[in-house]
């Protein structure tokens, strides 16, 4: 059965998406890889085809069928929130049980990924008694201080404070609102994803665990440490920080006019985006 698949979203990630790929593949527990990428001009797509062959497991002479690495190309820079809202249903189409968001520039420590998997993968014999599963496994910046490496002061203040102002407005209790780095139970996305998610950076991420919460899911927080990348360029930009500042309010007053279906009700399968090579 496919289980596990790490979506990473890439824009001119030539210097990062090769060893990004062979690290998580290098996991002493197995992860299939999604890269979502919209158009690199720097030929990140075609790096990821030409390392296809190479991770193929089974013996089955059927590609698709034993690929482990997968790849879905897009037209142009259309945003994190919809590249990540296209490889879910890609991996729900094709009945992944846990999907991920990573980024690919080692921001995220892909070791993190076994610890996000088991924060909503193990029954309560493994957590101990009264302890329930996780919905949604969030790696967390916040959650035991403050675990950022190689951020200037400045931005870390404004990431702490965006948290602080998030939970102010929303009610939510998490630590790490903003955070990239998640895991979330195939269920959980065959619900939210029937509402359309408005948002494409920082407010994409606020706005995911918003709606998780608002359907009553369990989102648990995962420590783990961010190191800011050494390689390529950020996508952060004013612009970015504007919508998650302004979003916040109007997907707050939205809710009060949004009726949220209970968790516990099936949810119908999503249209899946274009197939993936």
């Amino acid at each position: 059965m496919k289980e596990r698949l790490v979506v990473i979203p890439t824009y001119n990630e030539i210097e990062n998406i090769e060893a990004i790929i062979r690290r998580v593949f290098s996991l002493p527990d197995p992860f299939d890889v999604l890269i979502v990428d919209d158009g690199s001009p720097d030929g990140t797509a075609q790096r990821v085809r030409d390392l296809q062959n190479e991770f193929l497991t089974g013996t089955s002479s059927s590609r698709s069928s034993t690929a482990r690495l997968h790849l879905l190309e897009r037209r142009g820079k259309l945003g994190l929130g919809t590249a990540y809202i296209d490889g879910f249903k890609w991996a729900l189409s094709r009945g992944y049980q846990y999907l991920f968001e990573m980024d690919a520039d080692f921001s995220h420590n892909p070791d993190d990924l076994i610890k996000l998997y088991h924060a909503c993968a193990d029954d309560s014999s493994n957590r101990g008694a009264g302890v329930s599963r996780a919905d949604v496994a969030v790696g967390s910046r916040y959650i035991r201080g403050v675990n950022v490496v190689n951020w200037p002061m400045g931005r870390v203040l404004m990431s702490y404070f965006a948290g602080v102002y998030v939970r102010f407005i929303t009610g939510m209790s998490i630590m790490d609102p903003t955070a990239g780095f998640v895991c979330y139970r195939a269920e959980v996305l065959e619900v939210i994803l029937h509402n359309p998610i408005k948002f494409v950076g920082y407010a994409f991420q606020i706005e995911m665990k918003f709606t998780c919460w608002k359907y009553g899911f369990r989102i648990q927080e995962v420590p783990i440490i961010f190191t800011d990348r050494t390689r390529g360029v950020s996508k952060m930009s004013s612009k970015i920080f504007k919508e998650a500042v302004f979003g916040v309010l109007q997907m707050k007053i939205s809710s009060f006019f949004r009726h949220y279906i209970p968790r516990r009700e099936t949810a119908k399968k999503v249209e899946e985006p274009v197939d993936a090579i």
